[in-house]
C-alpha cells in the first residue's frame, strides 16, 4: 500500500519548493502565478527510528532504506497546481486540483505565513497578503467542490438508501468513494452534523453545506503548512494561524531552507539528515561566499528560530499523527541470527 500525499493551496505559496525538498525533483519555480500547470508526483521520506540498535540486530531493508539508525520509509507525494476562486465549477486547473486531491489520503494545506502573495496569487510585499484568507478561500473550494458531487447526486442517494439492505452511510459512501469517502466517514459526519435521523430528503442547503463541511475533514485529513518562516511577518502570521485553526495542527516551515540543504547534502558539502536540527559543513573550502552566506542564513533565520526547517517535521506528522501510521518492522528468520527486513 502506497501512502500518498496531496500539497495543496494558492498558487506562489511555495508548494513546488516543498515538493522539490522533499523528493529532489528539479520542478519550474517562478514568481508568476500557476507555474505548476499539472500535477507532479515524486517520492518523499517519512522518517523514524530504527529498531535494529535498540534490539543489537542486524537489518537489511528491502522497501526502505536505514542510515545512523533511522529508518526513512517511502511515500507519494504530489504537487497540485495552485487553486483559485471557482475552482469547484472547474475554473482554472480546478478540475485537475481537485480529481488528484481526491487520491490523496491526506493534504499539507501550504500558507505562504510571510504574506508575500496577494488576492490573486502574485508575488507581493512581504506583509500585504493575507495568510488566513488564503487558507479559507482554498478550503472553501474543496468544501464547495464536495457539496457539488453530494447535490448532484442527491436523487441517486435518496434512491439507493430506501434499498432493501441499504442505508444512508452506504448511499453516500457509494457516490464519493470515488474521491475517498468511505462509509465509516459518512457514520461520523452523520453523528457530528445531527443529521443521522433525518431523510435526506429533509435536508436543506445549510445543513447540505454542513455535512460537506465535516465530512470533507473527516475524509481528508489536513495539515497546515506554515511556509516561507524566515521571511518578516511570518511569525505574527503564524500565532494568528494557529489562533484562528485550534482544531488543526500548523507546523513552520521554510521549504527553501530545506531545499537548499538537501542539495547541499547531496554534493557532500554538509552532512544533513532531513529533520535533524543541525547540519555541519564537512567541505568548507568548496563553498562560494554565496553559498556560505546562505548556510549562515538558515543557522539563523531558520534553525536559531525554530530549531528544523520543519519539512520533514510535517510529513512525519501527516504520515504518524493524521494517518495513525505505525512502522512495522516484520523478520525474516526468527529461528536464527534475526534480520529486520522492512
Amino acid at each position: 500500500m502506497v501512502i500518498r500525499i496531496g500539497l495543496i493551496g494558492k498558487t506562489n505559496a511555495g508548494k513546488t519548493t516543498l515538493f522539490d525538498s522533499m523528493t529532489l525533483k528539479a520542478g519550474e519555480i517562478s514568481n508568476y502565478p500557476f507555474t505548476t500547470k499539472s500535477p507532479d508526483t515524486g517520492i518523499a521520506q517519512a522518517v523514524t527510528l530504527c529498531v535494529h540498535k535498540e534490539f543489537n540486530l542486524l537489518d537489511n531493508p528491502k522497501n526502505s532504506k536505514c542510515e545512523e539508525g533511522w529508518r526513512f520509509i517511502p511515500i507519494e507525494v504530489t504537487d497540485l497546481p495552485g487553486l483559485i476562486k471557482g475552482a469547484w465549477m472547474g475554473k482554472g486547473l480546478g478540475n485537475q486540483f481537485l480529481s488528484v486531491a481526491a487520491q490523496s489520503d491526506a493534504l499539507l494545506h501550504v500558507v505562504d505565513a510571510s504574506g508575500s502573495v496577494d488576492k490573486d496569487g502574485k508575488i507581493a510585499e512581504p506583509g500585504t497578503g493575507d495568510p488566513l484568507a488564503d487558507l479559507a478561500d482554498v478550503e472553501l473550494e474543496l468544501v464547495l467542490w464536495y457539496t457539488k458531487l453530494f447535490s448532484s447526486n442527491l436523487v441517486k442517494i435518496s434512491k439507493t438508501a430506501k434499498l432493501p439492505g441499504m442505508g444512508l452511510p452506504d448511499a453516500i459512501a457509494e457516490v464519493m468513494q470515488g474521491i475517498g469517502v468511505k462509509r465509516e466517514h459518512v457514520i461520523y459526519t452523520l453523528n457530528e452534523a445531527l443529521l443521522q435521523e433525518r431523510d435526506v430528503d429533509t435536508w436543506n442547503e445549510k445543513e447540505m453545506q454542513n455535512f460537506c463541511w465535516v465530512l470533507r475533514d473527516i475524509s481528508k485529513p489536513t495539515l497546515i503548512i506554515a511556509n516561507k518562516m524566515d521571511l518578516p511577518n511570518s511569525a505574527e502570521n503564524f500565532k494568528s494561524l494557529r489562533e484562528k485553526y485550534k482544531g488543526l495542527m500548523v507546523v513552520p516551515t521554510s521549504g527553501e531552507a530545506e531545499l537548499s540543504l538537501r542539495r547541499a547534502e547531496v554534493k557532500g558539502l554538509i552532512k544533513y539528515v532531513p529533520g535533524e536540527e543541525r547540519f555541519d559543513v564537512v567541505r568548507p573550502q568548496e563553498l562560494t561566499d554565496a553559498q556560505k552566506n546562505a548556510l549562515a542564513y538558515i543557522r539563523r533565520k531558520v534553525f536559531g528560530e525554530y530549531l528544523r526547517t520543519g519539512v520533514q517535521f510535517g510529513l512525519n506528522i501527516a504520515i504518524f499523527k493524521l494517518l495513525k501510521m505505525n512502522a512495522v518492522y516484520p523478520v525474516a528468520d526468527s529461528t536464527q541470527s534475526i534480520r529486520i527486513t522492512l
